[in-house]
């Protein structure tokens, strides 16, 4: 099978041997795959610990095409998403307690685990999802780690009504729609002089777009940064109300500088969201299935995955990067 590989040599278009299901897995043929940034931070060295050689992605959709000799959850030709969280060991204090996502011998789907950049791969049944009808495959692709991941963040914040989003990328297309339609208002803060960003922001319903050091006309009840940009935290901690909320999506994030005591008195927080657990997609393909998200695309055949790595880095792409496989 085509796949891309990532070595100490660097990521290269292959021809390897198709995978096998384990007791549990299935084998899925990948029809897309979405690009994330956190693909770039395996990329670059900044997650350590990855394994290599390593097949990058995870937002997987595909069909499933073989089934283990233990799984039985998909029949053969059902179409899946596979996410990031792969496995997890189900008996540790944060597994029993709901709080998988924090279980320190998860694994990782295109960090620990073989990902989607690939015609096909294996995925532990327990941990793939059905996906709601109504979306292209191409468009599905961004809800398995934007969306879902984009979905805890929301969560995270609580009732609040006035959100700011800091980065209005893949996560922040589609969780706007989905603040928008609960009725919050979103105030996105984008690249300085960004103004492609700030004019998609406002067509998805942002009721303000502006750059990340410019103020937003209201205070905020929250605020979520998916940027990896550390410097925003403060920025984001000043236009909080108190008993606000900042919420760092991102697996990785630059140094958070230090900033005065008084923007964080008041009650307000600063937590991250790690990972996402089962039930985070459960949650989300519903809402997904009943709001009908419109996820923007652009989309490049597999062996170009490094001219989207490359664009998505460079900030040129609007809505989420996904792989083609045919």
């Amino acid at each position: 099978m085509k796949a891309m590989i990532l070595d100490a040599s660097g990521l290269r278009f292959a021809d390897i041997p198709q995978p096998l299901p384990g007791l549990d897995e299935v084998l899925i043929k990948v029809h897309t795959c979405g690009v994330c940034r956190t693909d770039l931070h395996v990329l670059d060295g900044e997650l350590p610990g990855a394994k290599l050689p390593l097949i990058l992605g995870h937002e997987i959709v595909g069909t499933v095409v073989e089934n283990g000799k233990d799984a039985s959850r998909f029949t053969v030709g059902q179409r899946v998403g596979v996410p990031w969280l792969g496995k997890t060991c189900g008996h540790c204090n944060y597994c029993l307690s709901g709080r998988e996502n924090l279980c320190d011998e998860a694994l990782f789907t295109g960090y620990t685990l073989d990902g989607g950049y690939a015609e096909y791969t294996v995925a532990d049944e327990r941990y793939c999802h059905p996906l709601p009808d109504g979306y292209p495959d191409a468009e599905a692709a961004p809800l398995l780690c934007a969306g879902l991941i984009g979905y805890r963040a929301l969560t995270a914040c609580g009732d609040a009504k006035k959100i700011g989003i800091y980065g209005f990328g893949a996560a922040a297309h589609i969780m706007a729609q989905v603040a928008v339609r609960q009725g919050r208002e979103i105030f996105a803060f984008t690249r300085t002089q960004d103004a492609t960003s700030q004019i998609f922001a406002r067509k998805l319903g942002a009721v303000w777009a502006g750059g990340s050091d410019e103020t937003p006309p209201h205070e905020l009840d929250a605020a979520i940064i998916f940027a990896p940009a550390g410097f925003l935290v403060p920025q984001a901690l000043r236009h909080v109300v108190k008993g606000g909320a900042v919420v760092c999506a991102g697996i990785h994030m630059s140094d958070i500088p230090g900033f005065p005591y008084a923007i964080l008195w008041g009650e307000r927080t600063v937590r991250s969201v790690a990972n996402l657990t089962r039930h985070d997609g459960e949650a989300f393909f519903e809402v997904a299935a009943k709001i009908n998200i419109k996820t923007h695309v652009e989309t490049f055949p597999l062996r170009n995955a490094v001219q989207a790595l490359d664009s998505l880095r460079a900030g040129h792409v609007r809505g989420a990067a996904v792989l083609l496989m045919s």
